[in-house]
């Protein structure tokens, strides 16, 4: 079994590097808030690491959960970058929803040291990340893919390999892209159906045994919308940029994809509007605004 380091502590990386606290791993972590990497040392026994340096030291493993591929990228110069100390041969797992063209680049950094990587986005919000029970999509060569597979099966329980570094990235964004369209779309017709006299608990009832349903409409909308619960699960920023992504893929590809940039631009409207801490989920509470009704609410809106 190789030896691992975690770094990136946030809400998905945190409970995934819990499932990496084994002693055949012995797991070193690290973050940029050097106190929530030694909390978690002190609460699991993992080893903490002052810099992504002291981290990669003597790993064979280096799995990175992050905001964007920018943030990754930077981690690897510098005396307390990874490319510091970490060993030929060693793999790179990035598990961040990046950037196809910022992860082949890292790619092309990593072989000049004879370093290899996966790109390796998931699927399946905090409470996938909790139980161990991710989709991971899965960008790079198979073999190496072979290798670290122990590793990867302790937080994904489903590794896809999808191609060479970068699908996974694309995979991620335009998986993203229509979780953002589901719940647009969705909040648009319900806001319609309340102002037309058809309550949003009957609607879904309707929807979720016929062909309009989602995973918004079967779980988003009953367990946060209706309820006016929003937890903050996964922040709209993030999905904003997911989407962003995703248009950004089609633009290359030289595809007429309309919806993929209306949804892009809708929600970077959400995104400035509602600011960097707001769930995606709250994405709706536009919607609202603009419709002038309430989603499961007695109260209408003041319309944007």
């Amino acid at each position: 079994m190789p030896r691992v380091a975690f770094l990136g502590l946030g809400a998905i990386g945190t409970p995934m590097a819990r499932h990496l606290v084994r002693p055949e791993f012995d797991l070193a972590v690290w973050n940029r808030t050097g106190s929530k990497a030694a909390a978690f040392a002190t609460a699991t026994g993992a080893r903490y690491a002052a810099t992504p340096a002291e981290a990669a030291r003597d790993r064979e493993v280096v799995v990175t959960c992050l905001p964007v591929s920018r943030d990754v990228e930077a981690l690897l110069g510098g005396p307390d970058g990874l490319l510091a100390t970490l060993p030929e041969g060693a793999v790179l797992v990035d598990c961040t929803s990046g950037d196809a063209a910022t992860s082949r680049r890292i790619a092309a950094r990593l072989a000049e040291r004879g370093i290899g990587i996966l790109e390796s986005p998931v699927s399946g919000g905090v409470i996938g990340a909790e139980q161990g029970t991710l989709t991971v999509m899965i960008g790079g060569d198979a073999a190496t893919l072979d290798r670290v597979r122990p590793v990867l099966a302790n937080f994904g329980q489903r590794l896809v390999h999808c191609g060479a570094v970068g699908a996974g990235d694309a995979l991620k964004a335009v998986n993203n892209a229509l979780l953002a369209m589901h719940i647009w779309g969705t909040a648009e017709g319900l806001v319609a159906l309340e102002k037309a006299g058809v309550k949003a608990e009957v609607a879904l009832a309707v929807i979720n045994a016929s062909s309009g349903r989602s995973n918004a409409s079967m779980n988003l909308f009953p367990e946060r919308v209706v309820t006016r619960a929003f937890p903050r699960t996964f922040r709209l920023a993030l999905l904003d940029k997911d989407v962003g992504i995703a248009a950004e893929l089609a633009r290359e590809q030289q595809i007429v994809a309309p919806l993929l940039q209306l949804t892009s631009e809708l929600f970077r409207l959400a995104h400035r509007e509602l600011g960097e801490v707001a769930d995606h989920v709250e994405a709706v509470q536009m919607v609202e605004r603009l419709g002038g009704a309430l989603i499961g609410g007695t109260t209408a809106p003041e319309q944007a």
